[in-house]
């Protein structure tokens, strides 16, 4: 009799152990399907709330924007416009004096809710639609100026045809020659002593953020608006 009720009571055991089990998965599944996430690749658009130019920033420091329209996912607003969101300058690079164009590097780092509801997230720019002369470049979305070559060419071309026209008037056609030379070497210096554009983002600026990987949203801490 004993061995029997030991068997029983064992196998009471394991049918409840079996169905606590069960239940923790089904909260589990329940919990996840319930869950808010907003996806990778997903892109926000920000507005920037201070001025960032490589001439004055340093790596490290703070990047302040807005979101700048509601994303909404399944019928579910998960990032409400005025979202505050935060990042920081990981890369700056002045344009050089021969060559090298200005660059500027940012990663964004978390959203902040108007609640103050706060979600750590890797965000890059994707798009600085609000920026002249300059483009983004490569997958991280470094913001680098245009090339300015060119004006630095117009400068030269400008500069020979002034000490042509000095020379000329001095020494006739031979002055005119050696004013050129001199002319154009004197747009060359000035070019090779002056740094490329500097990039320069106003506030106010459009910028375009791609979100890097999914991010999962409690979703008790964001309201549902009908």
């Amino acid at each position: 009799m004993r061995w029997i009720a030991l068997c029983l009571f064992l196998c009471c055991l394991a049918q409840s152990a079996a169905t606590a089990q069960a239940d923790n998965s089904a909260s589990q599944k329940d919990a996840k399907a319930g869950g808010l996430v907003i996806p990778a690749g997903t892109k926000v658009p920000l507005t920037l709330k201070q001025a960032i130019s490589t001439k004055s920033a340093k790596e490290g420091d703070t990047v302040y924007a807005m979101t700048a329209f509601p994303i909404a996912i399944d019928d579910r607003i998960l990032i409400p416009s005025g979202t505050y969101v935060q990042g920081k300058i990981s890369h700056i690079q002045r344009g050089g004096h021969v060559k090298g164009r200005a660059e500027l590097l940012i990663h964004f780092t978390s959203l902040i809710y108007p609640s103050g509801y706060t979600v750590m997230l890797p965000g890059a720019i994707e798009n600085v639609p609000g920026a002249e002369h300059a483009t983004t470049q490569g997958s991280e979305g470094t913001v680098r100026q245009d090339s300015d070559t060119g004006k630095k060419v117009e400068t030269a071309a400008k500069t020979a045809g002034a000490g042509a026209t000095i020379g000329g008037l001095t020494d006739g056609w031979k002055g005119a020659g050696i004013g050129a030379g001199i002319g154009a070497g004197v747009g060359a210096a000035i070019g090779m002593l002056s740094r490329g554009a500097d990039v320069r983002l106003e506030p106010g600026t459009s910028v375009e953020m791609v979100i890097q990987r999914d991010v999962s949203l409690d979703a008790s801490r964001i309201p549902r608006r009908e």
